[in-house]
């Protein structure tokens, strides 16, 4: 058996794991956006994460607004600051 590919591995291991643990590189630690959304027909809300809105509004035309399925009843959601007051 040789000894020095085990070292070799057991080295590159221990640097893989203290680069994951002092740089994040996939973005583990860092705090999510969240937006929410209200639906027009039961008036529900519901938590968003922003990338989610964001890949929604690849598609829209300028001005248009980003619109979900309520998880409820299957009605539409609007961001809720976007709602007029009752």
């Amino acid at each position: 058996m040789d000894l020095s590919n085990i070292r070799k591995q057991d080295r590159s291991s221990k640097e893989i794991d203290r680069w994951l643990e002092d740089d994040d590189p996939f973005g583990l630690n860092e705090e999510m956006e969240i937006v929410l959304f209200k639906c027009l027909d039961c008036k529900k809300t519901d938590e968003v994460p922003e990338y989610i809105i964001g890949e929604f509004s690849v598609d829209l035309k300028k001005g248009e607004k980003v619109e979900l399925h309520c998880p409820y009843c299957n009605g539409t959601m609007i961001e809720a600051k976007n709602i007029p007051s009752d």
